[in-house]
């Protein structure tokens, strides 16, 4: 019950208000106590109905013509959610589901859940005559721009995709100071390595080992931001600027190809993000790296006398488009105006750091998108030499989605 009641409250907080789903969540299940199966239940519970709005409502509307309060209209995609999209068993998922509406609304909420379980075969079948955008609850202009650059059933295979929890996995860190603990994290991590095309990486069953992180001998991170960084190709000596480097995943791993030699210099605009990325290189052991705030759309960031450098890798804000399987929120937040925005201030981050480069430098434009207006159309635009792109697609290579191209001037 808590946990299920952890979730409505949640899901009501993440419709009346603009925070993220993971920053509501947190602060809930601390208040309600949440133990970690709670908590875990909690979750599925808010980020499945959250991925799934649309296919939710479409149910409820079989089942009730007219407006519904907001909370019963939440408790019931909560409800439905359970019943269609998850192994609950079908009795606790409508009795406990019931046990948390109002006591004047109870007969409604157990009417359409029990009308929809007695009717879930017919229903399941007819869901698949829906359109994509009910079906698969994604915004009708996402479909159109990724329908008019893949067939069908990538589009499919896509929306599958971000409407599954995410996995999770780690990178070892080999810049980690105790030596034999690292030894015992890759002896017992060996069997869940990624592959040689992701050195260090591994797939995480369960929940990360928090001992593991507060020692720094791994960091949670997906294989796809490591594309960005190997193709940068940091080599031991060299100057490297880490232009949007918050919070550090990539700068770490800059830092470890480095062997924790030469100098990288990791700017981001914001404080709190800057406190986070020096905790994070404190704790995995990077001490080639210099802090510093810098707001590259700014004419201020011209000031800050830096070196010229070797190699810059700009991982540019985006839309993560790449990553909704991850980010719950991105999908009902993102409007199509706000792709060229994003397109134009890529550019603008593009141009402003581009001048640094020593003759012959590398540059590495990187994003967490999968949209073509701001990865392919912003390097084009750019005037810079392409001499390789690399991507990673959610359907195709089972990680999240990514793109990073390797510039000269």
């Amino acid at each position: 019950m808590s946990a299920r009641r952890c979730a409505l409250e949640a899901l009501t907080q993440w419709e009346d208000t603009s925070r993220f789903a993971a920053d509501i969540l947190d602060d809930l299940s601390r208040r309600f106590r949440l133990s970690p199966p709670d908590r875990g239940l909690a979750q599925e519970l808010l980020y499945g109905t959250i991925r799934n709005l649309y296919l939710l409502d479409e149910l409820i509307d079989r089942f009730r013509r007219g407006s519904l309060k907001p909370l019963t209209q939440n408790l019931l995609r909560i409800g439905l959610y359970q019943l269609f999209k998850t192994g609950i068993a079908e009795h606790a998922a409508v009795n406990e589901t019931v046990d948390l509406a109002r006591k004047h609304e109870r007969a409604l909420v157990n009417a359409i859940l029990r009308s929809a379980q007695r009717q879930k075969p017919e229903l399941l079948a007819e869901i698949e005559t829906w359109s994509f955008e009910n079906r698969y609850s994604h915004p009708e202009f996402l479909l159109e721009r990724w329908f008019a650059r893949y067939d069908a059933a990538t589009v499919e295979a896509l929306c599958r995709w971000n409407n599954d929890p995410p996995g999770v996995f780690a990178r070892i860190n080999p810049l980690a100071q105790d030596s034999e603990a690292l030894e015992r994290v890759r002896l017992e991590t060996a069997a869940s390595m990624i592959g040689p095309d992701y050195p260090d990486f591994f797939h995480v069953t369960g929940a990360p080992n928090p001992e593991w992180i507060r020692d720094g001998l791994i960091y949670v991170q997906d294989p796809s931001t490591s594309l960005a960084c190997r193709l940068l190709d940091p080599r031991p000596g060299e100057t490297i600027l880490d232009a949007c480097a918050a919070p550090g995943g990539k700068t770490s791993l800059l830092a470890a190809l480095m062997r924790n030699e030469g100098h990288i210099i990791a700017t981001d605009n914001s404080p709190p993000r800057l406190d986070q990325l020096r905790e994070n290189l404190r704790r995995l052991a990077v001490s080639n790296t210099t802090v510093t705030a810098a707001d590259w759309n700014t004419a201020e960031a011209a000031g800050l006398n830096l070196p010229a450098f070797d190699a810059i890798l700009l991982d540019a804000p985006c839309s993560n488009t790449g990553v909704m399987r991850r980010r719950v929120d991105v999908r009902w937040r993102i409007q199509e105006r706000d792709l060229p925005r994003q397109a134009a201030n890529q550019t603008a981050l593009l141009k402003a750091v581009a001048p640094l480069l020593k003759p012959g430098g590398r540059l590495v434009y990187s994003t967490c998108s999968i949209d073509a207006a701001e990865n392919e159309s912003v390097v084009e635009s750019s005037k810079l030499t392409v001499e390789k792109v690399v991507t990673s697609l959610p359907w195709r290579d089972q990680h999240d989605g990514a793109f990073a191209a390797l510039l000269r001037t």
